[in-house]
């Protein structure tokens, strides 16, 4: 396995079964979104493959100490920031994405793996006494966590690094045997992250990743009755499709959103600007927790929206290479030309475009639109893309019902100095996260993350969340 990448090299990269590589004749190409440049290959896996991996991570019978999955984690820790740049602009290779969200991304990775090293030591297991009623005995119940005895984890393409490091890392601090199905849209990362993990010291039987038809790999895995774990980060569709097929096994959904930012009339104006400016267009509004609705108070709308349409000049799009581009494409021309779609759709409507809407290609320049009515198809559904739809609201009450009149329930937050409204909005507001003075993806990467109605299950992600979900809780009681 190669450990550095030529500044102009095209990779050739392998899925692996157990760290053995799948060698096959049938490639995936891998293109830059902004200039159709091959970024890599990757061989595709058949379903002989697939079931070669399940085999070889059931029989993966690997016994580490806690400490020894700490140095495995802390290990790549250490590898992921000496090759911090290389990964950036792998991700920024394949992904479109602006090398400073690349790095950004690298770095939240960082904070994955550390985390998840250290979450590895901890014991939660519980003690109970049970001589404490008429009916107890002298003896004491104990806790312990086991490791299942696979997962399948399916990646989405938005975060080709980070969303990758959350459900391995967790797998690996926690013993659980992982096959990972990375996106193939932007594969080359999650490929060479599993090499480096295979380099940290990581047993290869713990991880294989695969990429291959849907019926010959991600099909296999989620409906494999073998399979204890299916971790999904994706799509609504795709997410009940799982849901349905996957039969008797643990499922974490996390799938999409469509997330408010309250702005109240008390709302510090340049904070709320600047919340609604990178809650919507970071990462190129590909995120499940971007800010996709901006419900601001009728009363601070016209200043507000000035102010924004300024802010928004400061997001340059453009060459996501170049170091002054804030904003670069999203994941390809037809995700680019559905963004174009919905804004015109909603203009036919009456919605009017203040700044931005000029696609190239794959690349969608930051829009500010008003005046959107509350049945577009822009602010109903997710639109995945730097869009920021400002919408009038009456008051914190109308928001909310707003806010709540969606299928999605993944993040909001709402901008105000006035704390009882701040804490109806935490009680009312249907959303598995409800930030203050914040965009509605803030988090770090080990507190519990996930939503409910068409977002997920209200199954919670993040690193100490996933552990607890990538194993089982056996209790054994003695004499006391």
């Amino acid at each position: 396995m190669s450990n550095t990448i030529a500044p102009d090299a095209t990779l050739s990269l392998t899925g692996y079964i157990a760290g053995e590589p799948v060698i096959s004749a049938q490639k995936l190409e891998v293109r830059s979104p902004y200039n159709g440049r091959l970024a890599g290959t990757v061989s595709l896996a058949t379903r002989k493959d697939t079931e070669a991996a399940i085999v070889a991570g059931l029989s993966a019978n690997v016994k580490q100490t806690r400490y020894e999955r700490f140095a495995v984690l802390d290990k790549a820790r250490q590898l992921l920031e000496e090759r911090k740049e290389e990964f950036a602009r792998l991700i920024t290779s394949e992904a479109g994405l602006a090398l400073r969200e690349a790095r950004y991304e690298v770095g939240r990775a960082r904070d994955v793996l550390h985390f998840a090293a250290l979450e590895s030591l901890k014991d939660d297991g519980q003690i109970f006494s049970c001589d404490i009623s008429p009916q107890g005995k002298a003896r004491k119940i104990f806790t312990t966590r086991e490791p299942l005895s696979l997962a399948v984890a399916i990646t989405p393409f938005n975060h080709p690094l980070n969303q990758v490091a959350h459900k391995i890392a967790p797998a690996i601090a926690t013993g659980t045997p992982v096959i990972l199905k990375p996106s193939e849209k932007t594969p080359l990362t999650a490929v060479r992250f599993v090499e480096l993990l295979y380099e940290a010291g990581l047993p290869p039987a713990m991880l294989s990743v695969l990429l291959g038809p849907t019926a010959e790999v991600a099909e296999v895995l989620v409906t494999d009755p073998r399979v204890e774990l299916v971790s999904f980060t994706g799509s609504v569709a795709v997410g009940k499709i799982i849901a349905k097929q996957a039969g008797y096994k643990k499922v974490i959904l996390e799938l999409g959103g469509n997330d408010p930012l309250i702005i109240l009339e008390d709302a510090d104006m340049e904070l709320a600007v600047t919340l609604a400016a990178e809650g919507a267009y970071r990462n190129s509004g590909q995120r499940c927790t971007a800010v996709k609705r901006i419900l601001v108070q009728e009363s601070i709308h016209d200043a507000f929206v000035e102010k924004l349409i300024e802010k928004t000049k400061e997001y340059l799009a453009g060459d996501p290479e170049l170091p002054e581009t804030r904003v670069g494409t999203v994941i390809d021309e037809p995700a680019a030309k559905y963004l174009e779609d919905v804004v015109n759709k909603a203009v036919a409507q009456g919605a009017k475009v203040r700044i931005g809407g000029r696609r190239t290609g794959a690349l969608l320049e930051p829009t500010v639109i008003t005046d959107v009515p509350r049945d577009a198809q822009m602010v109903v559904q997710e639109s995945f893309g730097p869009l920021a739809p400002v919408m009038k609201v009456k008051n914190l009450e109308d928001a909310i019902e707003l806010a709540n009149g969606t299928a999605f329930g993944l993040s909001s937050g709402i901008v105000t100095k006035d704390m009882e409204k701040a804490l109806h909005a935490v009680k009312n507001l249907r959303m598995g996260t409800v930030n203050i003075n914040e965009v509605p993806g803030y988090r770090i990467e080990s507190s519990p993350f996930g939503g409910i109605k068409d977002s997920g299950l209200g199954i919670k992600e993040g690193v100490i969340e996933a552990m607890k979900c990538f194993t089982y809780v056996k209790t054994f009681s003695l004499p006391w």
